[in-house]
């Protein structure tokens, strides 16, 4: 359970006013004292987050939020801009009400927010110790059928809550396999992970493990080798699919015989985070890029850049060249993400294997809204080296004069 990356848990938010009881709640469904409980307004003023099993889910996080309703001044309007953030990567919100006092105002124009974008919701009254258990309690405007009625301090309704959160979870949990579902059973893949120095030292990265699991899962074989001997592995091998790093993506396609499909991992976490339509899209903007575009380059990771750093080194170096434009580039990383991006031509991000799909689909929403194109890395590389249209074909997506319209087309 501890080892399961953050981007694979089901995210649950605890959401609410300031004394509803969020913190109390959130102890009691974790069975930990882990939020600061206080009857001072504002005392969580930064978010918790606690990992644990919830069977059948599995592993998921829970977050505890600042109070939406904090007037505080400028630090309380950061403490709600911190929860609001949080709503972007929640797969469900657990809105805590008073329930000697009902849906506020506040909670109420949350709660429109989130149907709007189509965010699970549950709605919890806490506090159910403070109301005569014979008076039915309704919200301020009628809106709310059948609130879950529980009590932090009394530990009353807990069980029944966590029923619903698994009930309406289950639906949620990935079922599409990161490339095993592209191989007949039993079928031989090959991993091309590059070993140079922005290689974390004594590991793989993590979307290296996740397709070894993948496959591993799902009875196929795979093998695993740097980009210097694959040639060697293919004079003996002929495997269902080649998957490469992107930064290597040309050297392998010239290595890779055009018989055998090849792709990319962070194509494939595209794929199975649910935006790569919209990634190839974005590529073919670095066709019609301008003297003096901004690009904004964005990674979900933080982490020491090195020499050869794809991300701020060796990607905006290969855009310049491709382009032959005087361009602008700018860098996000870990969970900050511009609010503004009316300013970027283009939108480039990394995998995104330290984000849940929740988060990434937020991000490639925002940029849409804004009218601005995004892609990856692995989509970008690849249609910068003309190899796009056969990085795509292994996943069942096909290009028909693909520059010129706004639709691919996916094998049924």
């Amino acid at each position: 359970m501890n080892e399961t990356p953050s981007s694979e848990r089901l995210q649950i938010g605890f959401f609410g006013c300031r004394n509803a009881g969020k913190s109390s709640l959130f102890n009691a469904v974790a069975s930990q004292q882990l939020a600061v409980v206080s009857n001072i307004k504002g005392t969580t003023t930064d978010p918790v987050n606690k990992s644990m099993e919830i069977p059948p889910l599995g592993p998921v996080t829970l977050i505890d939020t600042p109070g939406l309703d904090d007037d505080s001044g400028e630090l309380g309007t950061k403490r709600v801009y911190q929860a609001y953030r949080i709503l972007r990567r929640c797969d469900l919100v657990l809105l805590v009400c008073d329930a000697s006092t009902g849906m506020n105002q506040h909670d109420i124009s949350f709660y429109k927010q989130i149907q709007a974008q189509g965010i699970l919701c549950l709605i919890v009254y806490n506090k159910t110790d403070l109301i005569d258990k014979n008076n039915k309690n309704t919200d301020a405007d009628g809106s709310v059928d059948n609130p879950i009625m529980v009590s932090a301090l009394q530990e009353k309704g807990i069980e029944q809550l966590k029923k619903e959160i698994i009930r309406h979870l289950e639906s949620q949990i990935q079922k599409l396999p990161i490339v095993s579902d592209l191989l007949p059973a039993g079928g031989t893949a090959v991993l091309v992970v590059p070993i140079d120095k922005a290689a974390p030292k004594g590991r793989l990265i993590l979307p290296q493990q996740q397709t070894i699991r993948d496959l591993l899962d799902h009875g196929c074989i795979s093998t695993v080798v740097r980009d210097t001997e694959l040639a060697a592995v293919l004079t003996h091998t002929i495997p269902n699919i080649v998957i490469t790093d992107s930064q290597i993506f040309q050297t392998v396609a010239k290595v890779v015989p055009e018989a055998i499909p090849l792709t990319s991992f962070s194509i494939l976490l595209a794929r199975y985070k649910g935006v790569l339509h919209n990634l190839v899209s974005g590529a073919y903007i670095l066709d019609d890029l301008r003297d003096g575009d901004h690009i904004l380059i964005a990674e979900g990771c933080t982490h020491h850049r090195q020499c050869e750093d794809i991300g701020t080194v060796k990607l905006p170096t290969w855009i310049q060249e491709y382009s032959s434009k005087q361009l602008y580039f700018d860098f996000c990383s870990g969970t900050e993400f511009p609010e503004m991006l009316s300013q970027f031509r283009l939108i480039i991000h990394c995998g995104g294997c330290m984000l849940n799909a929740k988060e990434m689909q937020y991000r490639q929403r925002s940029a849409a809204a804004t009218g601005i194109p995004m892609t990856n890395y692995g989509t970008a590389i690849a249609h910068m080296h003309g190899i796009l249209t056969r990085s795509l074909k292994p996943l069942g997506i096909f290009i028909d004069d693909f520059k010129n319209t706004t639709t691919v087309q996916t094998q049924s």
